[in-house]
């Protein structure tokens, strides 16, 4: 089964050995509103840990979204394009953003656990 982790940026990884697919969180789609437009890395493009790699674009405002981890944009989901609401129906499932090959797994230990991830949320409000 794959492994997700959560960043204090509320973005999410789900590892499946070396290829993790990245998205945000329930709560942040839910601080963001309906989600109007979506910039996704192209495949190929080297990116690394905390650099922004996408723009989600709502009726609030736009927001960067960051990569949890190094390494190299193997797929984005250009489905996003036509149907950017995906993120907020299925911010987990369909309304993934990118996969990358990672370059460091050791950086997945910076992350947070789901259980870890939802005291954080807590302690936001």
């Amino acid at each position: 089964m794959a492994e997700v982790k959560f960043s204090e940026e509320h973005e999410w990884i789900s590892v499946d050995g070396e290829v993790g697919t990245v998205g945000i969180t329930p709560y942040a789609q839910e601080q963001l509103g309906d989600v109007v437009f979506v910039d996704v890395p192209a495949a190929g493009r080297k990116i690394a840990k905390g650099e922004s790699v996408a723009v989600v674009e709502s009726v609030k405002a736009a927001s960067d979204i960051y990569s949890p981890v190094s390494g190299e944009v193997v797929e984005a989901n250009a489905a996003l394009a036509d149907t950017p609401g995906d993120v907020n129906t299925e911010p987990m499932g369909k309304g993934w953003f990118f996969k990358v090959k990672l370059s460091d797994k050791g950086e997945l230990a910076g992350l947070m656990d789901e259980a870890a991830y939802d005291t954080f949320v807590k302690g936001l409000g």
